[in-house]
């Protein structure tokens, strides 16, 4: 048992488990936000409905994403002790920030964001709801950063194998920041969108016909249907500056070989790392150059242009990136495809009456196609950095620490083990809110509104 492999595999369970969470609540408290301003806009109760209902689903999100997150960070000190002794005056001062700004100010006010309804002022509840949606945004922002850096480091020097920071403004706002934080963003607004979508078409196939299911299905399809084409377009140019800055990871995505123009859009393939080249492959002509370099005959990097004198390839593991990129693509497209399609025959019909059975169990079967993306999306991300920590800073093998392969095997059986339990609670629980739901069976009783929650608790004249 290699403890280098395992402990890889234990920290990529763990970020797989806890990625799931900020994933949705990075952009369900902005959505929480849109319910409440409508509400307080228009007097409209569906919009209410629709935040005493998702609002628990933020919650849930939330807690499991602390705790998932306070179990991947103890692995530093673990099982990757190389990491904070070669990168950590880089590393521990932006995971400070995150804590000190981010975490800190979600804290405050989200008692007050899932309690305080009743109990204070109607803009003080807004405020709360607002200050925790840009308190998760600005967690994604810091951790990002740290991730971005990784990638792609920029503003230090490394002093008898310690990396000093010389400029926090160029490591901040290192090359590839501002795509992989743009791209983050609209990955958790699609998948809160078909989340969203998802379980409310489970509560219409349940029979729920209420205004506030209508409202979300309505809402979490046009959301998804906006962001779609700007996740495209900001794909495209994360590709293009990926390839600028890690092009091995570029030619693992494209499955390409050889250094040349003209290369081809591999569809599909079966791609053998022992014998550098793909079985089965189905391609268009030219196109992967057309995308990477907006030129037919433009020149794509190929994988054995990193392999070192001995043969030894310096390049990630081809099969898990090329198969990883072609999922995350293929939910993308599956994502166009469904939200537009959806908002045409509800313009075409009446709203969400117009939408054709499929297309509702269609929703409900997408509704967490988001959470898959992303993982797709993070694997190539991650893997594709091999063998690198930091690039051309500090490897994977430089950094795992003294650790025997039977002490990691058995945590991660017992991570693996809490983590089903933990899916299965968080997916049963979400049924549950759902089924309540769709019977009209609140788990709370009906709120007044927050300025008569006031004036009840104020003592009579």
């Amino acid at each position: 048992m290699d403890p280098l492999i395992l402990s890889r595999i234990q920290f990529a369970a763990n970020i797989s488990f806890h990625i799931l969470f900020p994933t949705i609540t990075i952009a369900l408290g902005w959505v929480l936000l849109f319910f409440k301003l409508r509400f307080n806009r228009t007097g409209d109760e569906k919009w209410m409905d629709a935040y005493r209902f998702w609002v628990k689903v933020f919650a849930l999100s939330f807690a499991l994403g602390v705790v998932s997150g306070i179990t991947m960070s103890f692995q530093f000190g673990t099982n990757w002790p190389g990491f904070m002794e070669s990168v950590g005056n880089i590393a521990g001062p932006l995971l400070a920030y995150e804590v000190l700004t981010a975490f800190f100010l979600e804290a405050a006010f989200l008692g007050i964001m899932l309690f305080g309804f009743r109990r204070v002022p109607g803009w003080l509840h807004t405020t709360a709801t607002f200050l925790v949606a840009f308190g998760t945004t600005l967690s994604a922002f810091w951790i990002l950063v740290l991730n971005s850096w990784m990638h792609t480091p920029a503003g230090y020097e490394v002093i008898d194998g310690v990396v000093h920071a010389t400029d926090w403004m160029a490591i901040i706002f290192n090359p590839s920041l501002p795509y992989r934080l743009t791209h983050m963003l609209l990955a958790s607004g699609l998948t809160v969108a078909f989340l969203i979508a998802g379980i409310s078409a489970l509560r219409w196939i349940w029979g729920d016909r209420g205004t506030e299911v209508r409202a979300t299905l309505r809402f979490g399809a046009t959301l998804g249907a906006v962001l779609i084409p700007l996740q495209i377009y900001a794909g495209d140019m994360h590709g293009l500056n990926t390839l600028e800055h890690q092009p091995a990871k570029v030619a693992a995505m494209e499955g390409n070989w050889e250094t040349q123009g003209n290369v081809p859009l591999v569809l599909f393939a079966l791609p053998d790392q022992e014998a550098r080249e793909n079985r089965m492959e189905i391609a268009i002509p030219n196109v992967a150059s057309l995308i990477l370099t907006h030129s037919l005959d433009g020149e794509v990097p190929g994988l054995n242009d990193f392999v070192a004198v001995d043969g030894t390839p310096e390049h990630p593991p081809v099969a898990p990136v090329f198969f990883s990129f072609r999922i995350m693509v293929g939910m993308g497209m599956a994502m166009l495809a469904l939200s537009w399609s959806a908002l045409w025959f509800m313009r075409r019909g009446r709203g969400v009456e117009g939408l054709p059975r499929p297309w509702i169990y269609a929703f409900a079967a997408m509704g967490f196609s988001g959470w898959i993306a992303t993982l797709a999306g993070w694997y190539v991300t991650e893997i594709g950095r091999q063998p690198w920590l930091v690039t051309g800073v500090l490897t994977t093998k430089e950094a795992v620490g003294p650790v025997t392969g039977g002490m990691v095997a058995s945590s991660l059986v017992a991570y693996l083990l809490v983590y089903a339990v933990l899916m299965a609670a968080y997916l049963g629980t979400l049924t549950y809110l759902a089924r309540r739901a769709a019977r009209h069976d609140p788990l709370t009783p009906d709120l007044p509104t927050p300025d008569a929650g006031v004036r009840a608790l104020q003592p009579a004249e």
